[in-house]
Parts: structure tokens; sequence; C-alpha cells
């Protein structure tokens, strides 16, 4: 990295697994964070860890070999993009029901995953008009509609979600209508289209994917975001990426509120 390239590691990740005595986990990863100096938050459930950190690059890395010294975290992948200013006001380590809110106990991603599709094959499903298949894709979008509006897949089915624990009604109300076509299940990072293709797996709809990574991850391994359109909104004061990774110019941005 030059001397004039943006000095702040972001890193993002999340992984659905079973976790226990987390009050002492808690204390321990924020006491190594807080002595790195880092912000941002940590939710950790008995369902799992989900996480943004910033903070300079050695100091995130430290802190991430010493998340991956558990097992249970082991080779966890951590999504990274880099901004001149820390993005976070303060460090925040929580012991939550869930690490991203459904209100639905039965769908447990940390007992098996929903199928997944990379960022290349969505890309070129896109573009072919149809999966390998031949069945028409559909671009469902799990992210509440403020977020919506920084950015989505062209064409992308919106609900105008106000917090995702709507998402299980929405889908029940219009499963009818997805039936025959393949539907990928999109949010920023994965962690709400993982549960949310459990959901929809659930109901029948077989041909139901997540993809991998979420949005973050399509804008990193395709050349341009192809069929995309606009940013992708962000819970940090960067508030918008654009397909580059990089804080999307100031301008008309949605107003903050909760991913739950």
């Amino acid at each position: 990295m030059s001397a004039n390239s943006p000095s702040i590691l972001n890193v993002s990740t999340y992984r659905f697994v079973a976790l226990d005595e987390l009050p002492a986990l808690r204390d321990h990863l924020h006491a190594e964070a807080e002595a790195r100096d880092l912000k941002g938050t940590v939710l950790l459930a008995e369902e799992g860890i989900n996480l943004f950190l910033a903070g300079p690059a050695e100091a995130v890395n430290g802190w991430l070999a010493v998340l991956r010294a558990d097992a249970r975290f082991a080779d966890l992948p951590a999504k990274e993009s880099w901004s001149e200013t820390q993005p976070f006001e303060r460090l925040k380590v929580k012991v939550k029901r869930e690490i991203i809110r459904m209100n639905m106990p039965t769908v447990r991603p940390q007992g098996g995953r929903a199928p997944a599709v990379s960022p290349a094959t969505v890309a070129r499903w896109l573009a072919d008009g149809h999966d390998d298949a031949g069945r028409e894709v559909v671009m469902l979008d799990t992210r509440n509609g403020f977020e919506v509006d920084a950015g989505a897949f062209d064409n992308a089915i919106d609900w105008r979600l106000e917090k995702f624990s709507d998402f299980p009604a929405a889908l029940a109300a219009h499963r009818d209508t997805l039936q025959d076509k393949t539907i990928v299940s999109y949010c920023t990072g994965g962690i709400r289209c993982e549960k949310a293709a459990l959901v929809m797996q659930d109901l029948g709809l077989t041909h139901s994917y997540q993809l991998e990574g979420g949005i973050l991850k399509y804008f990193e391994e395709t050349e341009g975001a192809p069929h995309w359109h606009g940013g992708c909104f962000v819970f940090d004061e960067r508030e918008v990426l654009d397909p580059a990774l990089q804080a999307a110019p100031v301008g008309r941005r949605p107003a903050k509120a909760s991913a739950t």
C-alpha cells in the first residue's frame, strides 16, 4: 500500500456456529479489540458471530488472528475494504439472542447452510437471462427498503421491508409467484440472505439460493459489478460503497437505521 493510500482497514464477517459461554467470549474479544484500539461492533449469540471492525491493518489482523485461534472460527474469511478515516465511533461487543434477528427459532443456520451460488455464476446467469437449467432467475433483495434505495440488482424484487424480521411473512405472501423460478436471495455481506435462503427452502421453493458473500463479495469478484446499479449501503460512517469498495461521493444518501 502506497503512502497516499487509505490507512484504515475495514473488515466484516460472520459465521453461524454453535457457541456457548458467551459472556466469557464477549469479555475476551472485547479486551483484545480494546487493546488494539479497534472500533466497530461484534455480535455474539448461541447461533454464531457477526462483526464489523476497523483500525490499522496490523491491529485488525492481530485481532482476527486471536479470533481464528478458536477452532470454531478457524479459517474464517473476512471481507476487506479501506478508508481514510475510522468509520466507527466506538467499540461494542454484545451478546444477543440472534446475530441477525428474524424471530424464527426454528431456522437454525448453524445446523446446515442452504445452497449458495457464487458471484461469477450469478453474473453469468443474469447475462444469459436464465440459470443453467433454463429457468428464469430472479434476484430477491432481503434488505430494508432504505438500503435498497442506495443501489440494487437490476429488476430485483424489493418488498420494501422495514426490518429483516418482516421477511418470512413477505415471502409467504409471494410464494406462489416464485414457485417455478430460480431465486437468489442477496444482502450486504451474506448473513441475512443465508437465513432467508433457509426460509425459502422450508417453504418448498426448491430452486432457491443465497448469493455467496453478499453484495460486497459480488463487488469484489466481478468486474464492474454487472447488472447492478448504484452503491451498497453500509452501517458505518461511509454510508455507501461503490462497486470498487470505496466510499461513494457525497450526495443523496438514505438515512441511517438498524439492520434488524
